[in-house]
């Protein structure tokens, strides 16, 4: 279940300057601190602050110049510290410093939640649960459902996005990004773009929008795996068309006729038996929320179009030096792939 991993040399912190910084801003941050970093994420940064008797999570971007509209901690910051209020998956964020000086970028803290984060591999916890991945699957899209019915209004939330053209702000976006990014042309990029430009649907629906939701950005009780603990990753959270959330989430997933360079891209175990194929997770979607799924094939390749560009920014990082983490090094064979993935898609 520890989920930590001591900090990586590149990616370290100026602890002094911190536990300074931090000191009698926390609960029990006035004793000793030590760092530990999460080694699961491939973009921001999160680290466990550990002051003995308390423990905290610290969260940062990603080393290096980023977007201007990523990796946004003031954002992430200002969506945990009321979401919780409502959806109890939510960690509570409890403190936002901005000032670079203190670690070399902005950066928030947040509660420390424990459980299990499911990633590749199905956890020996799990072990002897033939229902262990029907469960998560369940709980995954019902959660995804609950916090599509929050009332962000409410808790103040009401301007934290513009959602008249969220899909074609969106689609420009993430072609934009793309230019930035990319180390070849690949004309399925070209290709996807303007099929999606030329095929926006025409729903209005409007609610909170995660923009990352998938199964490792979740975390799941040890011995419930039909239940989860925390969700994760909130950077890019906004008000806009709730079905990019459910693109999204069949983007990561998988299936066993998947091709392997699909499989490769997956955000979850490979060959368990028992999960959800991605028309039960659209189905149940569409039983919990009450909300009719249409086009849903619109939403996956764009999913898929901007999960090329995310790895496409993580790669290039990796390509110029900027992270030393060697995980990324295959990210470069996994950009065309995904490329060809949603060209196929917007080919039916």
């Amino acid at each position: 279940m520890d989920d930590t991993i001591p900090v990586r040399s590149d990616e370290r912190l100026n602890e002094i300057g911190l536990a300074a910084y931090l000191r009698g801003k926390l609960p029990g941050s006035d004793s000793a601190l030590s760092v530990r970093q999460f080694g699961g994420g491939a973009a921001n940064l999160t680290y466990l602050l550990d002051y003995g008797t308390q423990e905290y999570v610290l969260r940062r971007p990603p080393l290096g110049p980023v977007a201007a509209s990523a990796h946004d901690m003031a954002r992430e910051y200002r969506v945990l510290s009321v979401l919780h209020r409502a959806f109890p998956y939510a960690p509570r964020a409890f403190l936002f410093c901005e000032d670079e000086a203190i670690i070399g970028a902005p950066f928030f803290v947040m509660e420390r939640r424990q459980g299990v984060v499911v990633r590749r591999k199905m956890p020996d916890v799990y072990a002897g649960r033939p229902d262990a991945a029907r469960r998560m699957s369940e709980a995954l899209v019902d959660a995804l459902a609950e916090f599509h019915a929050v009332d962000y209004e409410t808790l103040g939330l009401g301007d934290l996005g513009r959602p008249a053209g969220f899909i074609d702000r969106q689609i420009e976006g993430w072609y934009r990004r793309w230019h930035a990014a990319k180390t070849a042309d690949l004309p399925d990029m070209d290709a996807v773009y303007a099929w999606l430009k030329a095929n926006q649907p025409a729903g209005t629906a409007v609610s909170l929008v995660h923009n990352d939701y998938k199964l490792d950005n979740a975390m799941l009780a040890a011995d419930a795996p039909g239940r989860i603990v925390a969700i994760f990753d909130w950077d890019m959270c906004t008000l806009g068309n709730p079905l990019a959330d459910l693109g999204a989430l069949l983007t990561y997933w998988t299936e066993p006729a998947d091709p392997p360079y699909l499989q490769a891209t997956a955000m979850m175990p490979l060959g368990e038996p028992g999960f959800l194929r991605r028309a039960e997770l659209v189905a149940r979607y569409t039983e919990k929320s009450g909300r009719p799924v249409h086009d849903i094939a619109f939403y996956h390749a764009l999913g898929l179009f901007r999960l090329t560009v995310i790895v496409a920014q993580i790669y290039i990082r990796y390509a110029r030096g900027q992270t030393q983490d060697s995980r990324f090094a295959a990210m470069e064979f996994m950009i065309p792939a995904l490329a060809r993935r949603a060209h196929e898609l917007t080919a039916g």
